[in-house]
């Protein structure tokens, strides 16, 4: 008589926890979530999305293994819910201008918040908002940083990628020139005399404008990489005379030249106070 087997058991597997949340921002960059459209379905297979405002009404509480965090510190209670939320996780990677640089709305660090309140709300005194717009990193520690207005979702799909895998990301910090010249694009600034911020900001975006025929604006941050070496600033002073002195700029002009997106962004911050007073 056959002795009868016992059954076999299988162990389910726990997928990572993965939480997105969202502070002063416009919302784009979670959006390149949703647009990453068929990989999202295959990445909602190997991660477990638990807290997803801007996609579902289904929130679970922390720990999670995984955080996206997008926007700025703009707030008193966004200063006091950053804390918690990288408290809640093992890898926090923020999103986008906003979450690296303080983004656009970082303008503001170098006006009168309160006049600003008063134009616009009819009653200001209850507006709470800080007088500095900033990026998560100066709050929390932060283990990795997706660059751009909005990121680029292969770039964010590789990083969720390697994590996943268990190797070292390795994203990109090279500047937007070396996307140029891979693709063929010419020069817009040689051709065409346009005050391009390509050479000091990284790639990433896939050298969008330059080959639409215009300058590149800085979106993506300031780049690293060859020319100024591993983890160093770019050259933004030997650019900013090039635009000064061979493209005619004033020195207003070339002060929101880098006084944009990433203006907070402190080689584009740094450069942008040396023409104050030129």
């Amino acid at each position: 008589m056959r002795q009868q087997q016992p059954a076999k058991t299988t162990k389910a597997v726990t997928r990572p926890r993965l939480g997105v949340f969202k502070f002063a921002s416009c919302d784009g960059c979670q959006l390149s979530v949703l647009n990453l459209e068929d990989e999202l379905v295959a990445l909602g297979q190997a991660l477990d999305i638990v807290y997803f405002p801007e996609a579902s009404s289904a929130m679970k509480a922390g720990p999670y293994d995984i955080v996206l965090v997008e926007g700025s510190i703009t707030t008193s209670e966004d200063a006091r819910r950053i804390l918690n939320v990288r408290e809640q996780a093992r890898t926090l990677i923020t999103i986008g201008a906003c979450a690296t640089a303080g983004g656009i709305q970082a303008l503001r660090n170098w006006a009168d918040v309160e006049a600003f309140k008063r134009a616009v709300y009819p009653s200001p005194q209850y507006i709470d908002s800080l007088g500095a717009s900033t990026p998560i990193s100066e709050h929390v520690r932060v283990d990795y940083e997706l660059w751009g207005c909005p990121i680029d979702k292969g770039q964010l799909l590789r990083l969720l990628i390697d994590l996943l895998a268990g190797v070292q990301p390795r994203l990109p910090t090279q500047s937007v020139c070396l996307e140029c010249k891979r693709q063929g694009h010419v020069c817009v600034m040689v051709a065409r005399g346009l005050p391009c911020l390509g050479p000091v900001t990284r790639t990433g975006c896939g050298a969008i404008c330059p080959g639409m025929g215009r300058d590149c604006y800085g979106c993506f941050g300031p780049a690293e990489g060859p020319s100024a070496g591993p983890g160093l600033p770019p050259n933004t002073a030997s650019l900013a005379s090039r635009f000064h002195h061979d493209l005619q700029l004033i020195p207003v002009e070339v002060l929101r030249r880098f006084r944009g997106i990433n203006g907070h962004a402190k080689p584009f911050k740094d450069e942008s106070h040396a023409w104050e007073d030129a």
